[in-house]
């Protein structure tokens, strides 16, 4: 099997991503990333960071969170509005996406990353294999940036789609008027 095939079968599955880091884990040298780049067969995000270049984005169009965090690097996960607006629960700014992470990040980032520097990590949830906050943490985090009228309708939506239950419901929605 190829390095080409071998970075496929691992990026498929990843959003079309693939980390010099995981690279390496499933012994892949480094270079060989940075050739494939440059023959046309990979496009380099960002500080090891490569994405497939014949990779259908996803229909749901989660491509930019998954990309975001992998740019961010180990350890980062979506944040707050940005886990918001990925579950489609509120209007919030689409040109940004928020990306906490619990070790220092000087990489330089393309326009619209937001880096938050979380040494406290919340809970992590994967949703639809991203790394992200969990939704009722993100309501709370959104809470002075985001209208608290619109996080309600957030609450209400996060429950109807099931990603919180009622109780957790109930508390976040006394917190919002308390």
């Amino acid at each position: 099997m190829t390095y080409y095939n071998q970075i496929f079968e691992e990026a498929i599955g990843n959003y079309g991503i693939i980390s010099s880091a995981r690279a390496r884990e499933i012994g892949i040298p480094s270079i060989e990333l940075v050739k494939l780049a440059k023959r046309g067969r990979l496009r380099r995000l960002g500080y090891g960071v490569y994405k497939l270049v014949h990779y259908s984005p996803a229909p749901d169009g989660l491509d930019a969170y998954a990309d975001s965090v992998a740019l961010v690097g180990d350890g980062a996960y979506l944040y707050a509005q940005s886990v918001l607006a990925m579950h489609h629960l509120c209007p919030t700014n689409p040109a940004r996406i928020y990306v906490a992470t619990p070790k220092r990040c000087r990489r330089a980032l393309g326009d619209g990353i937001v880096v938050v520097d979380e040494r406290l990590c919340d809970e992590i949830e994967w949703y639809d294999g991203i790394p992200s906050q969990t939704v009722a943490d993100a309501i709370r985090a959104s809470r002075g940036v985001v209208m608290d009228d619109r996080l309600v309708e957030a609450v209400d939506t996060a429950l109807r789609k099931e990603l919180i239950d009622r109780e957790t419901s109930r508390k976040i929605k006394k917190e919002l008027h308390g």
